[in-house]
């Protein structure tokens, strides 16, 4: 069989000269639309990786792969360990503008037998408050000082500083969109360590001032994009419509809680979009002769009533949930089955030891043991709530940014 890198052709004569060689002269030159058609084909984040870091070619060629953000949904989000080094000697222990990067463990649900890496500056973990995560990029901040930075590639994006003293320490943060998408906001949630005050700060990527809306003693902590619109949840419970055109705003959703209650009956609750659904997830402690058990329910928000109202989910059917530790840590939904043959119906807690624990949800709703992760009926003895708020980064699940290029 020949080689792929040299295709050499038979010549009737030997002094004919050799005809002109037409086609790919090697693994590099393959063209683009073959390429393309090899992409959907893989099952795993560590293929990609290993498909788009081959040759610049394809790296281009994924690169300009139409549907890349199908695998956000295809494929189970990373665990980044932010405080769990792994030794990699042929990795800079700089960055280009000097700073010390610290090479954290990541994992992979789809592949647990391999471990990732991703570098990401020290200065985060020492001196910066965690803000969020979002699009593959980390926000961080410190007084008047924010950072976004890529999980994988370590580029930097500054943003101006922010129109306050030093005194204020960042709450949430997320992007609106990509950081190359045109038109694409950071959103970051801050508060006064002074007299306490409260503000959503809005930043136009490329743009040189911040726009701001004080709020009323009630942070924001979680940001989604749901059915083209934004929806915020405050440290009450409360959903709102965010606005940033013409100007940044809030509007409150009003809504029905579940089984008639007159209030959220969970403790700061996660939401997440999941198809074409957006749902709360919230946890409570079943105490038994033999432990503390932690289990979680599920609500859909049905927006087709008015006020909007919040339904008791049975079943996810194929879908699983990955939900970080940390408040203000993205959380994602997946589909389960056929590509990368995760559990349905479970959701993946993301924390350091152990790395990953599977829970059951509503009906299953007991903890799942899965030997793939080595994992026995889990038993928290003191439950790892959503209310254990850290102002560092820890443990989050993110999808890498060249998803969204």
């Amino acid at each position: 069989m020949q080689s792929p890198r040299k295709i050499c052709a038979t010549s009737a004569s030997t002094t004919a000269p050799a005809p002109a060689v037409h086609g790919p002269q090697g693994w590099a030159d393959l063209p683009e639309g073959l390429l393309h058609s090899v992409v959907p084909l893989l099952s795993s984040f560590i293929e990609l990786l290993s498909f788009a870091s081959t040759c610049h070619s394809w790296r281009a060629a994924f690169a300009s792969y139409p549907s890349k953000s199908t695998f956000c949904t295809l494929l189970p989000p990373l665990l980044v360990q932010p405080h769990i080094s792994v030794c990699a000697p042929n990795l800079p222990s700089r960055s280009d503008d000097g700073h010390e990067l610290c090479t954290c463990q990541v994992l992979d649900p789809a592949n647990v037998k391999s471990t990732l890496r991703c570098q990401i500056p020290e200065e985060t973990f020492e001196k910066l408050d965690f803000a969020g995560s979002s699009y593959g990029q980390l926000i961080c901040g410190h007084g008047r000082n924010c950072l976004v930075v890529d999980v994988f590639t370590g580029a930097k994006v500054l943003p101006p500083q922010l129109p306050f003293g030093d005194n204020t320490y960042f709450y949430s943060g997320m992007l609106s969109a990509p950081l190359a998408s045109p038109n694409s906001h950071l959103l970051v949630c801050t508060v006064s360590k002074q007299d306490g005050q409260c503000f959503l700060l809005d930043w136009l990527i490329g743009s040189d001032c911040w726009s701001k809306l004080q709020l009323n003693n009630s942070l924001i902590e979680q940001i989604v994009e749901f059915n083209g619109q934004f929806i915020a949840i405050d440290y009450h419970n409360k959903l709102h419509n965010l606005s940033l055109a013409p100007q940044l705003g809030l509007q409150e959703i009003e809504t029905v809680w579940w089984d008639g209650k007159d209030e959220c009956p969970c403790l700061r609750p996660w939401i997440v979009v999941c198809g074409d659904m957006l749902l709360m997830v919230h946890n409570y402690v079943i105490c038994k002769s033999n432990g503390v058990y932690v289990k979680f329910t599920v609500c859909r928000l049905d927006m087709s009533t008015v006020p909007a109202a919040w339904v008791e989910v049975k079943k996810l059917e194929n879908y699983s949930l990955f939900i970080g530790s940390a408040v203000r840590s993205s959380a994602f939904s997946c589909a389960s089955l056929g590509r990368w043959s995760g559990r349905s119906n479970c959701m993946y807690y993301g924390d350091y030891d152990p790395p990953l624990v599977l829970h059951g949800i509503v009906e299953d709703a007991d903890a799942v043991r899965d030997p793939d992760y080595g994992l026995d009926d889990l038993v928290f003895c003191s439950p790892p709530f959503k209310g254990e708020w850290n102002i560092r980064v820890q443990p989050f699940w993110v999808y890498p940014s060249m998803l969204y290029r």
